[in-house]
């Protein structure tokens, strides 16, 4: 039997994604943010939901760009400081000795230690109460030539990402494969 936890934001898990932007005097900034994900396959879309009161809100609404670099387990130490401090007081790439990289085709930077890059352009926002949701268009994706695959897409292995639960404020790792996709139709 199932017990109900009522309206809650438990689903795990969640991305651990870095969203860049910049500032109103370009100073790059970059933020964790874990509700976000996929939205549309044709425009390439991605979506973020962010509150207000973030540094990275303002940023968006003004420049109408962003960047999500995803981090590998390496890096959690980094992701989490970046998820946690504010940019409207201090400078995260520097403090966390990260690289900010100009996106080639959106006003946005991206961290250059993370292996897997999207370039969005803002293409829809919602307003959904507490949090803003942006729909961004993929431009483009960026990957370090070492987690590419003998067929050029990104290896899922060799990324190393890590997920966030909610429900326990907690990083985990992902573990190994268990079967092949869309096999069984």
């Amino acid at each position: 039997m199932k017990k109900s936890l009522g309206a809650k934001t438990l689903i795990v898990p969640s991305p651990v994604w870095c969203i860049g932007t910049y500032n109103e005097n370009g100073t790059p900034n970059v933020m964790t943010a874990s509700w976000a994900g996929i939205c549309c396959g044709e425009p390439p879309c991605v979506a973020v939901s962010l509150r207000k009161a973030t540094h990275t809100y303002g940023n968006i609404m003004r420049t109408k760009a962003f960047t999500v670099s995803v981090p590998s387990k390496k890096y959690a130490k980094q992701a989490d400081y970046v998820g946690g401090a504010s940019g409207k007081t201090v400078n995260k790439f520097e403090k966390m000795g990260l690289t900010p990289v100009k996106a080639e085709l959106v006003n946005a930077p991206y961290v250059g230690e993370f292996p897997l890059i999207l370039e969005c352009r803002v293409i829809h926002v919602f307003e959904l109460g507490l949090h803003t949701q942006f729909v961004g268009q993929i431009m483009d994706v960026k990957a370090d030539e070492s987690v590419l695959s003998k067929t050029g897409s990104p290896d899922f292995k060799a990324i190393d990402p890590f997920l966030f639960s909610a429900a326990d404020r907690t990083y985990y790792g992902v573990g190994e494969k268990i079967a092949d996709a869309f096999e069984n139709r």
